[in-house]
C-alpha cells in the first residue's frame, strides 16, 4: 500500500534552523506580524489535506484518467470535490496579497504546500498549480480592469488558469508561434489559433478557466520580439451569467503519466481577450508566471523523490531476502532463518541513503529559492531586494532542472528496491516513475534551462550575478572552518567554488572561437552547480546540527551530511571533467 508521511519536522528544520526565515520576515513589514504558531499549523493542515484528500485518489485517478466527451473534459472521480474543499479551506489565497482577497503569507509556505500536494497527487496538483503564477503576472502587468475583474476570482479559486504558449509546429521555439490577435473596438482583441499540450486547458473543477495566451498583433516583428500576452477567458461574464467565448477543446492527450491531469489541444476562434502589459512585450510579462511555474515544477520532482524514498524505506524494512553481512548497531540477529530485511544489505542502503541526502538537500535548495522570492518582493532595503532577485534568477533554472532530473532518477532507483514487484501497478512506484518523467520536459526542457542558466544568467553579465552565489558558498565555508564537525567540508567548498569559477572563465574565453561550447557543456555545468549548492547546504546543515547534536534529528543531519560528501558529491568532479572537455568536437548523429 502506497503511503506518505508529510515531512513536517524536516520542513521546519529547513525553515527555522537552516534558512532562519523568521529573521528576514521580521525585517519585512508585510510578514513581520506573522504569528510564529501559525506556520506549524499551516504545515500540519497542508499535510492533512494532501494525505486525507489527495493520496486516496492518486492511483484511482491514474487508472481512470480524464474523459473527453462532447467537447468537454471530465477529470477523474473525486477531483472536482477535492478542489472545492481546497478552495473552501482558503489554500488558493495563501500567498496572495490581502488587497485581492489573499492571506498575504510567504511564498516559502506556498512551496511547502505544493511539495506535499505533488508528493501525494501530482496530476491533481496540476490544476491549481499555475493559478498563483497567473495571479502574479496579472498583478504585475495587468490593467486596473484586469486586476479588478480577474484577480479576486483567481485568488478565491473560483476560476482556474492556464498558460498557453506551445503550438504544434513550434515546440520550444516560441518565436515561431502563429496565433493571431486582431484589435477590436473597446480595447479588446480577437484571438485566433491553436495551442497544444495545455495543462488544465479544459476540465470540470472550476466555473471558468482563464487562459493566458501568447499571440501576435498584425504589425508585430518576427520572432520573440513580436509576441504579446492576452487574458482570454473560456467563458465571458455577462449580466445573466457566463457565456462561451470562442475557446474550444479539440481533444486530450493519452500520456505516459499524470493521466488525471487533462493535457489539451485548444482552438481559439476569434475569442475575446485583453492585452497584458505592453504590445510585443508578452514574453517579459509571461516570465513572471513562468519563473514561478519553474519553481513549482522543481517541487514536483522533490515530491516524487520523497514519496519514492518513504515507500522504498518502508518496503525495504519489511522485505526479507538472504542474510546481510552485518546488522544495524543495536539490532540483534535473533532469527535463525536465512533472511534479513533487504534494508540491511549495502546496495539497498546506498539507494536509500543517496535518496535521503538528495531529497533533504533539495528541499533546502527549493525553499531557499522560494524565500529569496519573498525577500526580492517585500524587503524594505533595495540592495537586499536586488541581491535576492539576482540569486533567485540563478537558482530558478537549477531548481527546475536539477530537482526534476533527480525526481525521475531517484524514483527509478527506488523502483529497484521492489525488484519485480516494483514493475507492476499494485505497489505504486511504477506510477511515480511515469508521473515524474514529464517534469523534465515541460515549462522549458531541462536542456533549455541549462542553456538559459549558462548563457543568459551567467555569461551575459560576465558572471556578476553568479559571483554573488559563489560569495554565498564561500561565506558558508568560512563559517564551517571553526566547527569541528564540518571543518573539513570548508576545504571541499573552497575547491568547488574555485572549480566553478575556473570553468566559467574557460567557457567565456572559449565561446568566441567555439560557439557550441556553452550549449554543449550547459547540462553538465548545471548539474555540477546543483551538486555544489547541495554541498553548501549540507555543510550548513552540519554546522547548525552540531549545536544540537544530542537530538535524533540533528544526529541524523550530521550523518547524512557526511554521507553526501563521501558518496554523492564526487559526481561533481565527473561533471567538471565533462565541462573541461567541452571544446572537443561532437559527432554528427544520422550522417
Amino acid at each position: 500500500m502506497w503511503s506518505y508521511v508529510p515531512p513536517i519536522d524536516d520542513i521546519r528544520f529547513v525553515l527555522d534552523e537552516l534558512l532562519n526565515v523568521r529573521r528576514d520576515w521580521n525585517e519585512m513589514p508585510r510578514l513581520a506580524s506573522l504569528d510564529a504558531d501559525l506556520v506549524p499549523q499551516i504545515l500540519e493542515e497542508a499535510g492533512k489535506f494532501a494525505v486525507g484528500r489527495l493520496l486516496p485518489m492518486n492511483s484511482s485517478g491514474d487508472l481512470e484518467g480524464c474523459r473527453f466527451s462532447g467537447g468537454t473534459v471530465h477529470a477523474p472521480t473525486g477531483f472536482a470535490a477535492a478542489y472545492r474543499d481546497f478552495c473552501a479551506a482558503g489554500w488558493p489565497a495563501l500567498a496572495c496579497d490581502a488587497g485581492s482577497g489573499g492571506q498575504g503569507l510567504p511564498q516559502t509556505l506556498n512551496a511547502a504546500l505544493y511539495e506535499m500536494l505533488n508528493a501525494t497527487n501530482h496530476a491533481w496538483a496540476m490544476y491549481p498549480g499555475l493559478a498563483h503564477g497567473a495571479y502574479e503576472c496579472i498583478r504585475a502587468h495587468g490593467s486596473d480592469h484586469l486586476k479588478e475583474h480577474f484577480l479576486p476570482k483567481i485568488v478565491s479559486g473560483e476560476w482556474l488558469t492556464t498558460m498557453c504558449l506551445t503550438e504544434a509546429h513550434a515546440g520550444s521555439d516560441v518565436g515561431l508561434l502563429r496565433t493571431a490577435a486582431l484589435p477590436r473596438s473597446g480595447g479588446t482583441y480577437a484571438i485566433s489559433g491553436s495551442k497544444v499540450f495545455i495543462s488544465g486547458g479544459d476540465h470540470d473543477l472550476s466555473d471558468n478557466i482563464i487562459h493566458l495566451v501568447l499571440a501576435r498583433l498584425p504589425d508585430a516583428p518576427a520572432g520573440t520580439r513580436g509576441i504579446s500576452l492576452f487574458v482570454v477567458p473560456k467563458l465571458l461574464a455577462h449580466a445573466d451569467g457566463l457565456r462561451p467565448n470562442g475557446v474550444r477543446c479539440d481533444g486530450i492527450e493519452k500520456k505516459m503519466g499524470i493521466k488525471g491531469s487533462a493535457t489539451c489541444l485548444l482552438r481559439f476562434e476569434a475569442a475575446q481577450g485583453w492585452i497584458v502589459g505592453e504590445p510585443n512585450r508578452g514574453l517579459a510579462a509571461m516570465f513572471v508566471m513562468m519563473n514561478e511555474a519553474r519553481l513549482h515544477v522543481g517541487l514536483q520532482g522533490l515530491g516524487h523523490a520523497d514519496a519514492a524514498l518513504q515507500n522504498a524505506t518502508r518496503y525495504a524494512a519489511e522485505r526479507l531476502q538472504m542474510r546481510a553481512p552485518a546488522s544495524p548497531p543495536g539490532v540483534e540477529a535473533v532469527n535463525p532463518a536465512p533472511a534479513t530485511p533487504i534494508a540491511f544489505h549495502p546496495p539497498i542502503r546506498r539507494v536509500l541513503a543517496t535518496a535521503r541526502a538528495m531529497v533533504e538537500g533539495q528541499r533546502a535548495l527549493a525553499y531557499w529559492a522560494a524565500h529569496l522570492l519573498d525577500v526580492a518582493e517585500f524587503h524594505p532595503s533595495q540592495p537586499a531586494r536586488e541581491r535576492a532577485h539576482a540569486l533567485a534568477s540563478i537558482l530558478t533554472p537549477v531548481v527546475k532542472s536539477f530537482l526534476t532530473e533527480n525526481g525521475f532518477l531517484l524514483s527509478s532507483a527506488a523502483l529497484q528496491v521492489w525488484g519485480g514487484y516494483g514493475y507492476v501497478h499494485d505497489f505504486g512506484i511504477e506510477q511515480t516513475v511515469r508521473d515524474s518523467r514529464i517534469a523534465m520536459i515541460y515549462e522549458g526542457t531541462n536542456e533549455i534551462q541549462a542553456i538559459d542558466l549558462l548563457s543568459r544568467k551567467i555569461l551575459a553579465d560576465e558572471g556578476a550575478k553568479f559571483g554573488l552565489l559563489i560569495e554565498t558558498v564561500r561565506d558558508e565555508a568560512a563559517r564551517c572552518r571553526g566547527v569541528a564537525e564540518c571543518g573539513d567540508m570548508a576545504a571541499v567548498l573552497d575547491g568547488l567554488t574555485g572549480s566553478l569559477m575556473t570553468l566559467t572563465d574557460h567557457i567565456m574565453a572559449g565561446s568566441v572561437a567555439f560557439p557550441e561550447l556553452a550549449p554543449n557543456v550547459a547540462g553538465d555545468f548545471l548539474r555540477a552547480l546543483g551538486l555544489s549548492l547541495l554541498a553548501a547546504l549540507w555543510a550548513r546543515a552540519a554546522r547548525v546540527a552540531a549545536s544540537g547534536a544530542s537530538s535524533p534529528l540533528h544526529r541524523r543531519k550530521l550523518e547524512t551530511a557526511r554521507y553526501y560528501f563521501d558518496y554523492v558529491l564526487p559526481e561533481a568532479q565527473y561533471r567538471f571533467a565533462l565541462v573541461s572537455n567541452g571544446r572537443r568536437p561532437l559527432p554528427w548523429a544520422g550522417t
